[in-house]
């Protein structure tokens, strides 16, 4: 065999053999065959174009990643490679039309720079791989006109989950719950006492805790100074007197607690009793009984405490930075501990106005219909207060807000994938809504899922075009 032959034949396996590791170590097979084919590649070919447009950068000329923003050498003196703008391509076109043209919008505009894709203050004039093999992301010209603003292609957002809502007119409730005690309503106890010194003759079968109704009798009493009262009254009414509650001697027996059935019976009858019946004032349980038979009480001298337990207080104690959010009229569930699972509904009637030194909380009654008598007095009860605004405001869901102590914002749907983080003033918060006082309108569309990732990118873009050009920009 001759020399130039054999030589054209290792040359040739040179290029086989070269071509095929090339191949194979780029996976070029795969994605030729997965788009054209080998034999439609070899015939559908195009001839090799001519770069156009400016340089962007520069490449190693052995294809290794090294890249410089200016002209440059290799080690052994090699110049590298100019990259123009036609030529810094990707097969994202090959995938689908629409990445195409974004492909295609995208390379109109001029690249700033490549900021590290993990958000470390890291930047790089050509494109560069991070230590984990990331692609660096491209800077537009004009993307840090507005740092703050968050731009996500749509098919980032849903893979990133970002849902919006639209902010709107509600009222916006939350519950309160604090410890209360229940206590007997104040003014629905009557105390039992004599006017005037008298002699306690006897006493009804009554006793401390029994209920009683109005106009039952108590006990008899004879009294000096209402018999001569009631004397004077009788002879007015022999001499042709009017009879009358509130004219002479009968004003006088109604001012020393004769009750008014007594008094007409003296009227009609002309004659005073030897013993008056003194009869409950109201319907109620019996607080205390001080009546004996045979004592002498003194005018003042209490002898019974009655009260009406069909309505009754709950006194809750409610912390002071809650305060704001509790209003007269609020309605009110309650729940005792020897009742688990019923609950009695009633109203906020009073906020005391004075906060407790020693618990910083201020008391608030409560007011309960109690018709079975099932709550007592001194009982334990938990306390559920509505709280919040009584009138419609303007609220977002409670996981639009971004709280970080020092300022609060909502990201708001600008359209197009734009994202803009806004701050905003809070009011009351409710058990799923939050009232904005300022900062947002009724109608405005607002991020209210996965936006601490908005927020992240956000603060990643402030944070680099705060960054002076000798610090991070290339």
């Amino acid at each position: 065999m001759s020399t130039p032959r054999v030589i054209a034949m290792f040359s040739l396996a040179a290029i086989v053999g070269g071509g095929g590791y090339w191949a194979g170590k780029n996976d070029i097979g795969a994605l030729l065959e997965q788009h054209v084919g080998w034999s439609q590649m070899a015939a559908e070919a195009e001839p090799m174009r001519e770069p156009t447009g400016a340089v962007i950068y520069y490449r190693h000329p052995d294809g290794l990643a090294e890249y410089s923003a200016r002209p440059k050498n290799t080690d052994d003196g090699r110049p590298f490679a100019a990259v123009r703008e036609s030529e810094d391509v990707t097969f994202s076109a090959m995938r689908a039309a629409p990445a195409a043209e974004t492909a295609s919008a995208t390379s109109d505009r001029k690249v700033l720079y490549y900021r590290n894709p993990m958000g470390l203050p890291d930047t790089s004039k050509v494109p560069k791989k991070d230590s984990m093999g990331m692609d660096y992301l491209p800077v537009y010209d004009g993307d840090d006109a507005d740092s703050s603003t968050v731009k996500v292609s749509l098919g980032k957002l849903q893979r990133t989950g970002v849902k919006t809502g639209l902010a709107e007119m509600t009222t916006v409730s939350r519950k309160i719950r604090v410890p209360g005690t229940v206590t007997l309503d104040e003014r629905m106890i009557s105390i039992v006492s004599m006017r005037a010194d008298a002699f306690v003759e006897d006493v009804a079968d009554v006793t401390t805790g029994d209920r009683i109704t109005k106009g039952e009798n108590l006990f008899h009493f004879y009294s000096k100074e209402i018999a001569t009262a009631g004397a004077e009254y009788a002879t007015e009414m022999r001499n042709g007197g009017k009879p009358g509650p509130d004219t002479g001697s009968a004003l006088r027996l109604k001012n020393l607690g004769v009750p008014t059935a007594t008094i007409a019976s003296i009227a009609a009858e002309r004659k005073v009793p030897q013993s008056i019946a003194y009869t409950s004032p109201r319907d109620g349980v019996v607080l205390e009984r001080m009546a004996v038979s045979g004592m002498m009480a003194e005018a003042g001298d209490i002898l019974f405490r009655i009260a009406d337990v069909s309505k009754v207080w709950v006194i809750a104690d409610v912390p002071e930075y809650e305060l704001g959010s509790v209003r007269k009229g609020a309605v009110v569930s309650v729940i005792v501990r020897n009742l688990p699972g019923t609950k009695f509904k009633g109203t906020v009637d009073l906020i005391y106005p004075e906060v407790q030194m020693q618990t910083r909380t201020t008391k608030v009654r409560i007011e309960l219909p109690n018709p079975d008598g099932q709550l007592m007095s001194n009982m334990y009860a938990e306390v559920e207060i509505e709280a919040g605004a009584g009138s419609p405001v303007v609220a977002v869901p409670n996981s639009s807000v971004i709280d970080t102590g020092d300022r609060q914002i909502v990201f708001l749907d600008k359209g197009e994938g734009r994202f803009e983080p806004m701050d905003v003033s809070l009011g009351v918060r409710g058990e799923d809504m939050t009232e904005i006082t300022k900062g947002i309108a009724t109608g405005d569309r607002v991020v209210v899922s996965a936006n601490f990732l908005l927020d992240a990118e956000s603060n990643l873009n402030a944070a680099l075009s705060a960054l002076t050009p000798g610090e991070v920009k290339p």
